[in-house]
C-alpha cells in the first residue's frame, strides 16, 4: 500500500499547537514509508474562513519545516465535485431531500431527550409518500444503514464500535446546496486515495458516518488514527487561557522550530526514555501505534528547556539566522555591528529564547541610553578613572585587535596599576556594555569594535568625573 495522509485544517483561524502536532504526526507517518502528506483547506465554511487565516497556516507550516508533497488544495475550488457525489448518492437511493421545518425538529429533538432517547432524525421525509411543501428548499440527508454496526479498526485506541441504530440520517448538503463537513471531507479522501488518517479525537463520533459514506460510494474507508487531545496545566483542554496555542506565537516568543517540533513528538507519543530527537530520529522512530491512548499535558517549563537546549547545540548560523528575524522586530540591524554569528556564538549558552538573545545583544548595534544604576554604583568609582584610562589608551593603540590581544591588555593593565584582574574587566565591562552581566570580556570587548568601546569609555569616564562633583 502507498501510504498518503493529509492534514487538513479549516481557515478560521491560526495554526494551533494541536493542529501543529497532527500535521507532524501525519508527515512524519508518509516520511517514515515513503509515502505523500498532502495539505488540504477545508474552507467551505464561508462565513468563518478568511485568506488571512489560510495564510497563517501556510505560514506555520513553512516555518515548522512540514514541507507538503501536494496542494494546498481548496474545497472551495471542488464544489461541482461534491455535488456530482450528493446526486449520484441521490440518484442510487443513498441519500433523500429531507423538508423539515426547524420547528419539527426542536420537537423531536424534546420529546426524544425526554424519553431519554439518543436525539436523532427519525426519518420522517424518508418515508414521505404526500406532495412536498412548495416554497421550501430541502436539505440532502444520507441514507444512513438502519442496522449492523460500523467497526473503526483505529491504531491507536484499538476496534471501536458504533451500532448503525444510533448513528443518524445526517445532512450532507444544506438547503442552499452547499455540502457539509462529513461529505466534503469523505469525497475528498476518497479523491486524494488518502491511506491514513491521523487526526484528533474530537473527530471519533464522525468516523462511523464517515465510513458509511465512503461504503455507499463502494470505496474502502482509509486506516484511521484518533489522537488524544492536549491538556493545559490544570487538566482543561488546551486553550487561549493557558498562553501562547498559535505555533506562529512560540516563534515571536523566541523558540526555534527545532524544538517546538521536538515538544509537539512527545506530547503523546515516546522512545523509551529519550527526550531529544532531531527529525531523522523523528522519521526513524515514530510510529503511529506508539501514540498514548490518553491526553497530554502541556507544559511550558519542559518546552523552555529543549529551547535551550537546541539554541545551545545548533550551529551558530543556524541560531544567527532565526536571531536576525527578532533583531529586525526590535528595530535594530545586524547589519550595524558584529557579525550576528560570531554574537550567536558567545551568547548560545546564556539565553532560553531567541528574544532572550536579542534582548541581551543590543549593545553590540546601538548604544545603550543609561548605566544599570546598581552595577555603576559598584564599579564605575572614581578610584577606576586612571586604571580605564590607561587601558583605554592600551586599546587605542592595539594591534591586533583580537580577542586574546585584548585580553593581553587588559592583564597588563591590571598588573601595571596593582589591580587584581576582575577589579578592572568588571568596571570595563559596564563602561562598555551598560551592565554587569555579558560573555567573557575580552570577547565581548571585541565584538563591540574598537571605536565603540573607546566611545563607550570615554562615556564611563565622563558618567564618573560628572557624578563626582555632583556629590
Amino acid at each position: 500500500m502507498t501510504v498518503r495522509t493529509r492534514f487538513a485544517p479549516s481557515p478560521t483561524g491560526y495554526l494551533h499547537i494541536g493542529g501543529a502536532r497532527t500535521a507532524l504526526y501525519s508527515w512524519l507517518y508518509a516520511r517514515k514509508h515513503g509515502g505523500s502528506f498532502i495539505l488540504r483547506i477545508e474552507d467551505t465554511d464561508l462565513e468563518r474562513s478568511t485568506a488571512e487565516s489560510v495564510n497563517a497556516i501556510l505560514e506555520g507550516m513553512t516555518w515548522l519545516g512540514l514541507e507538503y508533497d501536494e496542494g494546498p488544495f481548496n474545497q472551495t475550488d471542488r464544489l461541482d465535485r461534491y455535488q456530482e457525489v450528493i446526486q449520484q448518492l441521490l440518484h442510487e437511493g443513498k441519500a433523500y431531500h429531507c423538508y423539515c421545518s426547524r420547528e419539527r425538529l426542536d420537537l423531536l429533538r424534546a420529546a426524544q431527550m425526554a424519553r431519554k432517547e439518543k436525539p436523532r432524525y427519525d426519518g420522517h421525509c424518508l418515508h414521505m409518500e404526500e406532495q412536498p411543501p412548495e416554497g421550501v428548499a430541502p436539505v440532502v440527508r444520507f441514507k444512513n444503514p438502519p442496522s449492523g454496526e460500523v467497526v473503526v479498526r483505529d491504531l491507536i485506541k484499538g476496534h471501536v464500535i458504533f451500532n448503525n441504530n444510533e448513528l443518524d440520517d445526517l445532512i450532507i448538503a444544506r438547503s442552499d446546496g452547499s455540502p457539509t463537513y462529513n461529505l466534503t471531507v469523505v469525497v475528498d479522501d476518497l479523491d486524494m486515495k488518502i491511506s491514513h488518517v491521523i487526526r484528533g479525537d474530537d473527530h471519533l463520533n464522525n468516523t462511523p458516518r464517515q465510513i458509511n459514506i465512503l461504503q455507499a460510494l463502494g470505496a474502502t474507508p482509509p486506516v484511521y488514527s484518533h489522537v488524544p487531545m492536549i491538556l493545559g496545566e490544570d487538566g482543561k483542554r488546551l486553550s487561549k487561557r493557558h498562553g501562547a496555542v498559535s505555533v506562529m506565537h512560540y516563534r515571536e516568543e523566541g523558540y526555534l522550530p527545532e524544538a517546538l517540533l521536538n515538544y509537539l513528538v512527545r506530547l503523546g507519543w515516546s522512545h523509551g526514555d529519550q527526550e531529544i530527537f532531531d527529525i531523522d530520529q523523528m522519521i526513524e522512530l515514530f510510529d503511529v501505534k506508539d501514540i498514548n491512548n490518553s491526553a497530554s499535558a502541556f507544559n511550558p517549563e519542559k518546552l523552555l528547556w529543549l529551547n535551550q537546549h537546541y539554541i545551545k547545540t545548533r550551529p551558530p548560523e543556524y541560531v544567527a539566522h532565526h536571531l536576525s528575524w527578532h533583531m529586525g522586530r526590535s528595530g535594530i540591524d545586524p547589519a550595524n555591528g558584529p557579525d550576528l554569528v560570531e554574537v550567536a556564538k558567545v551568547h548560545c549558552e546564556r539565553a532560553r529564547t531567541l528574544v532572550e538573545m536579542a534582548q541581551s545583544i543590543t549593545y553590540y548595534y546601538r548604544d545603550f541610553e543609561k548605566f544599570d544604576e546598581k552595577a555603576a554604583s559598584k564599579q564605575l568609582v572614581p578610584a577606576i578613572l586612571e586604571p580605564l584610562g590607561k587601558l583605554r589608551l592600551a586599546l587605542a593603540n592595539l594591534q591586533p585587535w583580537t580577542p586574546e590581544a585584548i585580553h593581553q591588555a587588559i592583564i597588563d593593565t591590571a598588573e601595571a596599576q596593582e589591580l587584581k584582574l576582575g577589579k578592572l574587566a568588571q568596571p570595563l565591562r559596564v563602561a562598555v556594555t551598560g551592565g554587569g552581566v555579558s560573555p567573557p570580556i575580552d570577547a565581548t570587548v571585541y565584538l563591540i569594535g574598537r571605536e565603540r568601546v573607546l566611545q563607550r569609555i570615554d562615556r564611563a569616564v565622563k558618567f564618573i568625573e560628572e557624578r563626582e562633583k555632583a556629590a
